[in-house]
């Protein structure tokens, strides 16, 4: 079993398998070998799937072990660490994709609380218990969104990462200055990722680095980011932040949904081929919008455009 002090091993920049998906609403697999070379190429630390970005809340059981069997021999075949993210609204479902991981092998595995309603602190240990036990002996890491229905506080957190060993690593949305103080014990037994977007200033005040949104738009610029000078780095954050106010903000205010917006920026990032198409019953980001964003990022990053594929 992974031990704390092997958490080194998860830092920096992992970037998320999207779905390439066909005209018939089905995932194309090569995709995976595809972006899994392009993230290898790119130096990110490490590649993960069964994300919110992947689509995980729009997969059959067999959909998620296809991907996963796929990434596992992707990510090895391209020496990058990877990830299973066995992430599931309900808690049988969540055991059924731990078990399904745990065959595969991965570096971690990423579970979610049980989402359908809020639950309390020994619930949520109760659940980590069994994860564990399903898990085998491969290391844990808690993805806990913004968005979910129960978000732990870090005092919750730091009780979760003192009673389960197996629990290496967490990822978050992150929090103001109060909330990286208080993060500080959870810091040094947990390796903590927040957004992508915040990489420079959540590095900067104790995170380990980030399942990136932003390599969603490039992972080029994304790992480039994490070798910037702190002026720097913190510099671009706020190109970003201009970017992601242009381009995202309103296609949050209009309904569209966070994953959607991610696989907008794949498509308007230009580094591999892919839609803004999403799985039923989903509707992903018109072309107008994948170009708007394209324009964005070449006004406020433009380290993060590539040029060749457009998103069609």
């Amino acid at each position: 079993m992974q031990t704390r002090s092997d958490t080194s091993s998860i830092h920096g920049v992992w970037a998320t398998v999207l779905c390439r998906v066909d005209a018939s609403g089905h995932v194309d697999l090569g995709a995976i070998d595809d972006q899994v070379a392009a993230y290898a190429a790119a130096k990110c630390d490490g590649v993960y799937t069964g994300g919110t970005a992947s689509e995980f809340h729009s997969q059959s059981d067999a959909d998620f072990q296809a991907m996963s069997e796929r990434l596992a021999s992707s990510a090895r075949a391209h020496g990058l660490p990877f990830q299973i993210s066995a992430a599931h609204a309900l808690a049988p479902g969540s055991l059924t994709r731990i078990a399904i991981a745990a065959e595969l092998k991965p570096d971690a595995i990423q579970v979610t609380l049980p989402d359908w309603t809020a639950i309390d602190l020994p619930t949520a240990h109760r659940f980590l218990e069994r994860a564990v036990h399903l898990a085998t002996g491969l290391p844990l890491v808690l993805y806990n969104p913004p968005h979910a229905k129960t978000v732990l506080s870090p005092d919750d957190l730091l009780s979760l990462a003192m009673a389960h060993p197996a629990l290496v690593g967490l990822k978050c949305g992150g929090g103001e200055a109060d909330w990286y103080q208080a993060m500080a014990p959870v810091f040094d037994r947990l390796s903590v990722f927040i957004p992508g977007h915040h990489y420079a200033s959540g590095t900067a005040q104790g995170a380990h680095g980030s399942y990136s949104n932003m390599a969603c738009l490039s992972p080029k610029a994304a790992v480039a980011w994490k070798y910037m000078p702190p002026a720097n780095a913190a510099s671009l954050e706020v190109r970003v932040g201009r970017f992601l106010d242009d381009a995202i903000a309103p296609l949050l205010a209009r309904g569209l949904p966070g994953f959607a917006c991610d696989k907008a920026m794949a498509a308007a990032g230009g580094w591999t081929d892919i839609s803004p198409r999403l799985l039923w019953p989903y509707e992903g980001a018109t072309a107008e919008e994948v170009s708007r964003i394209r324009g964005a990022a070449r006004r406020n990053i433009p380290e993060f455009i590539e040029e060749g594929h457009d998103g069609r």
